[in-house]
């Protein structure tokens, strides 16, 4: 059994000579740095693709329970395209044809495009977990806030949402969970995150077992730090006999 060689992350990408400090010297880099810089790279694609996911997803998680038919229309639509169409398809799609139907896209980088594609893939799985969040509601809720002269919209913003919001913390933990995870198909149009780093810096060093197990690390990392933050703000924010009446 060959020996494992940790030290293969203090070593050059350039020259491959194991640096004193395994951080590079003048304009060279060392695979920690490189590995360092990929994680901020998943980080970025992942974290701004919740955000957009978290936005879309809401709002048609919102329209997919109105009482208009057309928007429910638009909210289903928009779940059921982007939930059953393979994530790595749709982003061959944002990067490959939608710049040639949409010109203005050619100008968007690569890492947008990928951010975009992954959230509103995600949006997809958050709107029907907003949805769910709504309906679990009763009904006299949404009558309760009409009935003291709220409009439909300050009835979602003041009475709805805020309870709704609270119910499916839990699977939106689930998700920016999954996000980190599929972020990793971002290497697919070249960005240069942890499993493009991986794949690459084992064909250089031939280390492919300590090159992986800390690629595994980090996304392990990124997923239980996300998970930590949202029990904490599901704890904050728990409303024991509404969440126990959702179980």
């Amino acid at each position: 059994m060959a020996s494992w060689d940790w030290q293969v992350f203090c070593k050059d990408t350039v020259s491959g000579e194991v640096t004193a400090s395994c951080f590079g010297k003048g304009g060279d880099i060392t695979y920690l740095q490189w590995m360092l810089s990929a994680w901020g790279w998943t980080l970025s694609v992942a974290l701004l693709a919740l955000v957009v996911a978290l936005v879309v997803g809401s709002l048609m998680g919102i329209l997919r329970t109105t009482p208009n038919k057309w928007l429910v229309f638009i909210g289903d639509a928009w779940t059921e395209v982007f939930r059953n169409i393979p994530l790595l398809v749709q982003i061959f799609l944002w990067y490959h044809v939608l710049p040639a139907l949409i010109p203005p896209l050619k100008s968007f980088s690569s890492f947008i495009l990928v951010v975009l594609a992954l959230g509103f893939f995600t949006s997809a799985r958050i709107a029907e977990q907003v949805r769910a969040g709504i309906q679990s509601l009763p009904r006299g809720q949404r009558y309760a806030g009409l009935a003291m002269g709220l409009t439909l919209p300050q009835t979602y913003r003041y009475v709805l949402l805020p309870m709704a919001f609270r119910i499916v913390i839990p699977p939106l933990t689930s998700e920016s969970m999954n996000i980190i995870k599929n972020s990793s198909v971002a290497f697919a149009v070249s960005i240069a995150e942890l499993t493009m780093f991986a794949m690459q810096a084992q064909e250089e060093t031939s280390r492919g077992i300590e090159i992986y197990l800390a690629v595994t690390g980090l996304y392990f990392i990124s997923a239980f730090a996300i998970n930590r933050v949202a029990k904490f703000i599901e704890g904050r924010v728990a409303i024991p006999g509404m969440l126990g009446s959702a179980k």
